[in-house]
């Protein structure tokens, strides 16, 4: 019996939801169009607890604009500080249609969440993103003091290709030294460029990620790059030394092409003496995040790395 058949079906209440507000990522209509649905999909204004400013840093190529969250707390009360970058193929997706998800990581981690708005392709292709988050992650280290933050508890989140950003930084940061991570957390990441990892062809058909999405939003940001021999600020698994690196919590989703792609990187992470947690969310779909607080199983699964994020931090 293969894989395929042995995974549990779609969650119900996911399906439901996918019924009636069908989405799925393409880039067959171009990016303006890509960028647009994305856009229009309904989400939910939640913990308005949270204190909340937008401000732009100095970045490699002019301003980078920043959205920081900090939870209420008592005068002087430093919280860790996590670095957020947002999916969407490296080419759809902003600060506004991340709200909702960086406040959860603010919320459930307890701490300053940095969420930042990285040049997008195909107008900026790779190494463009990954030239913004990691001046981003040098500015918020020198800076956490100023936002209330602890510069010793320092973590990146992201997911997607928000989550191949973070596994980059945190390779970034182990080579540099500097600064040190007390995890990254990358859901549903795409981390090895490999898609003839099984999941690919499993789930070449999935909702709301397809293997043609896969394919057509890694044309736009990095189409221009020689992948017989990639470099690892853009495909992380291909890096020479994985070892020393901050520890992993990787989500990925049963009913996705990437799913085995996590997977593998969590193996090559492990097998280089890296801690690593893996979660595999089997009954749901790429982009489970964006339904958590309408599905029950991506609310769980939501919750399982926050906790693991928060205890991180606060440990």
């Amino acid at each position: 019996m293969s894989v395929a058949d042995e995974k549990p079906a779609l969650d119900a209440i996911l399906q439901k939801v996918l019924e009636l507000v069908p989405f799925q990522l393409s880039t067959a209509d171009g990016v303006e169009e890509a960028r647009r649905k994305f856009s229009e999909l309904p989400r939910a204004e939640i913990h308005p607890e949270l204190s909340v400013h937008d401000r732009t840093i100095e970045g490699p190529a002019g301003p980078i604009g920043v959205r920081v969250y900090r939870p209420p707390t008592a005068e002087g009360v430093k919280l860790p500080v996590v670095l957020f970058f947002h999916g969407g193929g490296w080419s759809v997706g902003d600060l506004d249609s991340y709200d909702a998800t960086a406040r959860r990581h603010a919320a459930g981690a307890e701490a300053v969440v940095v969420s930042v708005d990285y040049r997008l392709a195909p107008e900026h292709p790779y190494p463009a993103a990954v030239d913004d988050v990691w001046a981003a992650t040098q500015w918020v280290a020198a800076h956490a003091e100023e936002l209330g933050g602890d510069a010793e508890r320092l973590a990146v989140a992201g997911d997607s290709a928000g989550g191949n950003l973070a596994a980059v930084v945190a390779q970034l940061a182990r080579d540099a030294g500097a600064p040190a991570l007390r995890m990254q957390l990358l859901w549903y990441p795409a981390t090895t460029w490999d898609t003839s990892l099984p999941s690919f062809a499993e789930n070449a058909d999935a909702p709301v990620l397809a293997i043609d999405a896969v394919k057509g939003f890694s044309a736009w940001y990095a189409g221009h790059v020689d992948l017989t021999d990639p470099p690892a600020t853009l495909v992380p698994a291909r890096h020479d030394d994985l070892s020393g690196l901050a520890p992993a919590y990787i989500a990925v989703a049963g009913h996705d092409p990437l799913r085995d792609d996590g997977v593998h990187y969590g193996d090559l992470l492990a097998a280089a003496g890296v801690p690593v947690q893996l979660d595999n969310a089997d009954t749901l779909v790429h982009g489970y995040l964006g339904y958590s607080g309408v599905v029950p199983a991506a609310t769980e699964a939501f919750d399982r790395g926050l906790a693991a994020l928060r205890e991180a931090l606060h440990s």
